[in-house]
């Protein structure tokens, strides 16, 4: 598959079957996170795998949608702001939210190379994640998503056209 295809065929899974993911794809997904680009190559990250099984109602804490729970695995990308790359000489923001975002992309897009299904989630619990994580103080959950065989088709993607998203030159 094309670059091109592969983004036009990733969507959002919100069903998946029981199927357990085979250890090579997902130490293949896991690799596509870690060669992911960050900041000054400063990899502020740390990459989750939970596995649902058992951990159905703790897991319902984090994110409350019982398909979150249906794949065998889900991943948790964390940040680390302490070893992120700072833009220290004009403003002070750190990169390390936008590097586990690069992350996130490049997992869900092996993902569906793969012919896994993903479904990037925000709308969690940030409190009941850390505790289910058990995350040191440093470390702050910041993106989820399940990680399993699809049980459900895509629907047509809904995007506004480029004349809509992109200027050139200025505002």
């Amino acid at each position: 598959m094309t670059f091109a295809e592969l983004v036009r065929a990733r969507y959002s899974v919100r069903a998946y079957r029981p199927d357990p993911v085979p250890d090579e794809l997902l130490a293949a997904v896991l690799e596509a996170g870690r060669l992911a680009p960050t900041a000054s190559n400063r990899q502020p990250f740390r990459i989750i795998v939970i596995h649902t099984a058992g951990r159905e109602a703790e897991l319902g804490r984090v994110y409350g949608r019982e398909w979150f729970v249906q794949a065998p695995l889900v991943l948790a990308v964390c940040s680390i702001q302490g070893e992120a790359w700072t833009r220290v000489n004009h403003d002070g923001r750190s990169y390390a939210d936008v590097d586990a975002a690069i992350v996130m992309d490049h997992l869900v897009l092996a993902a569906a190379d793969l012919g896994l299904g993903t479904c990037w989630i925000a709308a969690f619990d940030p409190r009941a994640a850390r505790e289910v994580l058990a995350l040191p103080d440093d470390v702050e959950p910041l993106l989820f998503t399940p990680l399993g065989f699809p049980a459900d088709r895509p629907r047509p993607k809904e995007r506004k056209p480029l004349a809509e998203l992109v200027r050139y030159e200025r505002w």
